[in-house]
């Protein structure tokens, strides 16, 4: 099956810092595809090389490519603002914007040029219900997002990343500073999603990405140390840093 995203030689630097290495990876689609590591491995940065968010750092420099249904989203007739709508994202704090909910999920949609109310209703609704959150909100929808607890508040990041129809839903330890029970309910919800999206995402927690990716990248130094299907890397890993690092003799 062809990838979705396809990374191929990529290396990126942070000014002087040569922060990835030669890094490459074929991520399937519909599937869920998890990033692990040590900090400052290059996870993230990795990550965010896949819908161009290192662009917005003045020092960055890349060489390789990336490669999107087999496009490079580096090429110069790729529009980021296009791509991004292609490939959302959900960070590690959760980012709601200072106003009501509804407007939250339908600012992606009105910036597409989207207005028919309907319409904007029928994409808030939905992008509600995919993201799990519908029924706690349904009747405080004029109200302000900043006033629901966190793990909502990251359902609502991620409705939002969805209104606009992505194909790649990007999550950056989106469940690091959530309580056991919302971390619960994203992992949850990130399964349901792979069947219509494709979902990459950044871990801290080894156990997360045990119980719920398909496969398994391990990161360390900035170089791509191994990848491969979620339980075969956790029970026989080909490489003895990856080994150490998922036994814990390391990280």
């Amino acid at each position: 099956m062809e990838p979705i995203l396809e990374a191929k030689k990529l290396n990126l630097w942070y000014g002087p810092n040569h922060a990835l290495h030669d890094v490459s990876i074929a991520i399937p689609e519909h599937e869920i595809t998890a990033f692990i590591g040590p900090s400052g491995c290059g996870k993230s940065t990795f990550l965010r090389t896949l819908n161009r968010m290192n662009d917005l750092i003045p020092s960055v420099k890349i060489t390789g490519e990336v490669d999107f249904h087999g496009q490079d989203l580096y090429g110069s007739s790729v529009d980021p603002t296009w791509l991004r709508k292609q490939i959302g994202m959900v960070f590690q704090k959760a980012n709601p914007f200072p106003m009501s909910i509804y407007d939250n999920v339908a600012y992606g949609p009105r910036t597409h040029g989207i207005r028919n109310r309907v319409k904007l209703d029928e994409i808030v609704e939905n992008s509600l219900r995919s993201a799990a959150i519908w029924d706690e909100v349904k009747d405080r929808l004029k109200k302000s997002a900043l006033g629901l607890s966190g793990g909502q508040q990251q359902r609502l990041c991620i409705a939002r990343a969805l209104a606009v129809e992505p194909e790649v839903l990007l999550m950056d330890e989106s469940t690091s500073a959530l309580d056991p029970i919302s971390t619960s309910k994203i992992e949850d919800l990130a399964a349901e999603l792979k069947s219509q999206y494709t979902v990459v995402m950044v871990t801290h927690n080894m156990q997360q990405a045990a119980r719920i990716s398909d496969n398994t990248a391990f990161f360390l130094l900035g170089e791509l140390v191994e990848f491969g299907k979620t339980e075969q890397l956790f029970s026989t890993p080909a490489d003895k840093r990856t080994e150490d690092y998922i036994t814990g003799r390391f990280g």
